[in-house]
C-alpha cells in the first residue's frame, strides 16, 4: 500500500488554501512544568471549527468534473460532515451527510446550515448507509479518513507544525480516531524533521488504536464499547487500513486519557488558554497535563483538533 509522500502533502497544501486557515503554533507560558513547555495547534479555529475541513477539501477539490456533477456522500459524528458539506457548498457539489443519532445538535444543525442533506441514522447504520445511497444515487464516496487524499490534507497539520515549530520541539501529540489526522500528521512531520517523535492520544474507553499499534494488527472495538466515551469525535470503532499502514510506519506511540482528564482539560484550555475546544480536542493536551510520565520529552506541540460542543456542555465542564 503507498503511503502518502511530501509531494502528496505540498499538493494538498496548494489546494486548501484560501478555504482551511493556516492555523497559528501557540506558545503556551501557562502550562509549563518542571522545565517541559507546551505549544497547542488550535484547529478549533477552522471555518468549520475544526481540521476535517483540510482532508474534505483536498479530496473535494480533486474530483473530476463527471464526480461533481453526480455529487457525494459522506458519513460523520459531525466534524467531516460539517467539513464535506462546507467544502463542497464553495465547489457548487451536492452533498448527502450521513450522521448518527448520537451526534452532537449543534453538529447536525451545523452541517445543515452549510447546505448538505442530513441522514439520520443508528450508530450501527453510519458506515453501511453512505454504500447504499451511493449505490442507488450515484454519489461519489468521501470516507472521513480511509483515502489518500483525506489523508494528505489532514496532514498539512504537520506540515504547518514542522515549518512552524521550535527548533527544540521533540514531541508531537495528536489525537486518534478513524487515523486520518495522526496518519498524515506524522507522515509530514517524519519527512520533514525526522528527529521529532508523534505520539497519538485517545480515551481509555476508546483504544483500539493503541491496541493495534501495540499488537501489529488492526483491532476494532465494539460500538457499544467506543460510545462510552465523551470524546464523540473518536468513537470510531477501528482506525482505517490506510491510516494504519502510516501509523505502523511514521507513529512512535500511542497514550490514553482518561474521561476525567478529557473533562477537566476543556476546561483548562477554556479557563487558561482561552481556546474553545470540544471533549476530542482536549484529548491530546490532556496526554500532556495528565501522561508526563508515559510521554518523556520537554517541548511539545498537541493538536487541539476542534471546538464543536454544545454549549450546554461547555457551559457543564467549567461548572465543575
Amino acid at each position: 500500500m503507498t503511503l502518502v509522500d511530501l509531494e502528496d502533502l505540498r499538493a494538498a497544501q496548494r489546494r486548501i488554501a484560501g478555504t482551511a486557515v493556516r492555523t497559528p503554533l501557540l506558545p503556551c507560558p501557562w502550562a509549563e512544568d518542571g522545565g517541559r513547555r507546551l505549544w497547542l495547534k488550535p484547529e478549533s479555529l477552522q471555518p468549520t471549527g475544526a481540521f476535517k475541513i483540510r482532508g474534505a477539501t483536498n479530496r473535494l477539490a480533486a474530483l473530476t468534473d463527471e464526480e461533481r456533477a453526480r455529487g457525494v456522500v459522506a458519513q460523520s459524528s459531525g466534524n467531516h460532515a460539517q467539513a464535506v458539506a462546507y467544502a463542497a457548498r464553495r465547489l457548487g457539489v451536492k452533498a448527502v451527510i450521513v450522521m448518527p443519532d448520537t451526534s452532537p445538535a449543534v453538529k447536525i444543525e451545523n452541517t445543515r446550515a452549510f447546505g448538505a442533506e442530513v441522514v439520520i441514522v443508528t450508530a450501527e447504520e453510519r458506515d453501511t448507509v453512505p454504500a447504499e445511497l451511493a449505490a442507488a444515487h450515484g454519489y461519489v464516496w468521501v470516507p472521513p479518513y480511509d483515502d489518500p487524499y483525506i489523508v494528505a490534507g489532514q496532514g498539512t497539520v504537520g506540515l504547518e507544525i514542522a515549518e512552524d515549530a521550535p527548533d527544540e520541539l521533540d514531541t508531537v501529540l495528536v489525537p486518534v480516531s478513524g487515523g486520518g489526522l495522526i496518519s498524515g500528521t506524522a507522515a509530514a512531520l517524519k519527512l520533514a524533521c525526522p528527529g521529532v517523535r508523534v505520539v497519538g492520544v485517545e480515551p481509555e474507553l476508546a483504544a483500539d488504536a493503541q491496541q493495534s499499534l501495540r499488537a501489529g494488527v488492526r483491532t476494532a472495538w465494539p460500538v457499544a464499547d467506543t460510545y462510552r466515551t465523551i470524546a464523540d469525535g473518536l468513537r470510531t470503532p477501528s482506525v482505517g487500513v490506510l491510516p494504519f499502514e502510516h501509523i505502523t510506519a511514521y507513529v512512535d506511540d500511542i497514550v490514553t486519557v482518561s474521561e476525567d482528564e478529557i473533562r477537566s482539560t476543556v476546561a483548562l484550555l477554556a479557563r487558561r488558554g482561552r481556546l474553545v475546544a470540544e471533549p476530542s480536542g482536549a484529548v491530546a493536551p490532556a496526554a500532556y497535563f495528565h501522561r508526563a510520565g508515559e510521554l518523556g520529552g520537554r517541548v511539545f506541540a498537541a493538536v487541539v483538533s476542534g471546538g464543536n460542543l454544545d454549549p450546554a456542555l461547555l457551559a457543564g465542564l467549567l461548572a465543575t
